[in-house]
């Protein structure tokens, strides 16, 4: 997804820590934790980025990416296809979050471990995840090891 995102000239090296997990004292936000190096710093930082569950969920309904998946979900057995479905959501929280951060790398980002709130970039991350939902499905196929289904090569 790095790749993606940032192209792959980016003077940046990002990598998922860890999450989607529950902001400690409340359900309503998740937040992903990535470490963050600049060619030029001495050493990494960390970047909690939090995302609204409102959003996710609206960002659900508008890219439908359970849908988008179906056809490809189809090649595994039952059971893998079942742990599949569970970890799309996971997935597709976490491509919302390297949306954030790229965005916020865009605009400048301090050598500092830092968090982005997730009521900091709403317009522009949902606007960004719009339009690389075709990035967005192809970061959770590879996650989950699934090939694309080539019978449609719509983004909408």
């Amino acid at each position: 997804m790095m790749k993606e995102l940032f192209g792959g000239s980016s003077p940046y090296r990002v990598t998922l820590f860890f999450g989607p997990e529950p902001v400690q004292g409340t359900i309503e936000v998740l937040a992903c934790v990535f470490n963050v190096k600049k060619r030029s710093w001495k050493a990494g930082i960390q970047v909690v980025v939090e995302i609204a569950c409102e959003q996710v969920a609206r960002l659900r309904q508008a890219l439908r990416p359970t849908d988008r998946l179906a056809v490809p979900l189809l090649a595994l057995d039952l059971e893998e296809r079942q742990a599949a479905e569970q970890r799309i959501e996971e997935l597709f929280v976490q491509a919302i979050a390297w949306c954030k951060l790229a965005r916020r790398i865009e605009t400048g980002l301090a050598q500092e471990n830092q968090r982005i709130s997730c009521t900091d970039l709403v317009v522009d991350v949902d606007r960004i995840v719009v339009d690389r939902q075709a990035d967005i499905v192809a970061y959770i196929l590879s996650e989950l090891d699934l090939v694309p289904d080539q019978s449609s090569s719509s983004t909408s």
